[in-house]
């Protein structure tokens, strides 16, 4: 690990204005992602600013938004009662994330900004676009078994690792952005990028922004929900697939449903096919099972991952079931 410099400003205003005009600081809250990254020698800031002091650790409720601050750790939302209350499925899915000790460290914020898991971007020694541009993916043709079947290019297939991020693609949320030329608000559906030709990009912030609170319209998605997390152990561990599930069910039909997925893309993949179809339709195994089956239509396997092509419809219809039975 490099040396660096620290600071801890107390305005938001001063922090953004350090990292917007020197080119290597960066935030840091929790850390837990990005002190990894220095040890590895994958990123090397010369200052960092420790933005801890900044007033982002509410969790409020207004009657059409719901809203958490960039600093709140995710052991404290996931247990907050609005939270278990009024979202409760990102409450399921803050608890199916790391393990109890990170995320009494993580905030918000950083959950929404860590890195992929990629064995190749964290392995110096191997081609990685996404950590040095133009090098290639080890992964392409390398051991592939975490990695993402729907894409757009073959330039990255890392996944995004976050389980929070995947309710919140399901729940409309939005991310709120402060940068040296004001606020702004950005879906969290259009926050994160696909790789195009920029892999090493995971999202659209800009320089020196700084994400400031999460955004949840309000819903009607307070029963019939559920995120299923598929892994290798159960705890501490990545998805190999996950979906977050969230219905409005009204005399058995399906007024409204949401569902995302995690482990299979650079981003949280929102399934828009499948939930259109399940709108306006009865609470059935056979329509679960076409919604499931719609959902992978563009999805392309590797040589370690294609088992992820029968995994995931099969997740889809258990976690619809599960939410669906809900009481």
């Amino acid at each position: 690990m490099n040396q660096f410099q620290y600071v801890k400003p107390s305005d938001p205003k001063t922090a953004i204005a350090i990292v917007s005009k020197e080119p290597a600081a960066k935030f840091i809250a929790g850390g837990t992602n990005l002190l990894d990254l220095m040890k590895k020698g994958i990123v090397n800031p010369e200052k960092l600013v420790d933005i801890n002091n900044l007033p982002f650790k509410s969790i409020e409720k207004a009657s059409n938004v719901f809203r958490l601050g960039a600093l709140v750790l995710n052991s404290d939302a996931a247990e907050h009662e609005l939270v278990k209350k009024h979202v409760p499925l990102l409450s399921m899915a803050l608890n199916a994330g790391a393990s109890p000790q990170l995320r009494n460290m993580a905030t918000i914020g950083g959950n929404i900004m860590q890195r992929t898991r990629c064995s190749y971007f964290y392995d110096t020694v191997m081609p990685c676009n996404k950590r040095e541009p133009g090098s290639g993916c080890g992964a392409l043709k390398g051991y592939n078994r975490m990695h993402a079947i729907y894409n757009n290019t073959e330039s990255c297939i890392a996944v995004h690792p976050s389980d929070m991020c995947v309710a919140l693609s399901a729940l409309n949320a939005a991310v709120v952005i402060q940068g040296t030329g004001g606020a702004r608000r950005v879906s969290i559906n259009d926050f994160f990028r696909l790789p195009a030709d920029h892999p090493e990009k995971d999202s659209n912030l800009l320089k020196g922004e700084m994400i400031t609170a999460v955004e949840i319209p309000a819903n009607t998605f307070g029963k019939n929900i559920y995120y299923l997390k598929i892994r290798d152990r159960s705890s501490y561990a990545f998805a190999l697939v996950s979906v977050a599930v969230a219905l409005d069910i009204s005399g058995g039909k399906i007024r409204d449903a949401r569902l995302s997925l995690g482990g299979v893309a650079h981003k949280p993949w929102r399934l828009y096919q499948s939930e259109k179809f399940l709108v306006g339709k009865q609470v059935s195994q056979a329509n679960f099972l076409e919604a499931s089956k719609l959902s992978i239509q563009n999805a392309k396997g590797y040589e370690h991952n294609s088992f992820k092509l029968k995994l995931v419809p099969k997740a889809i219809v258990e976690a619809l079931q599960k939410a669906s039975s809900n009481a």
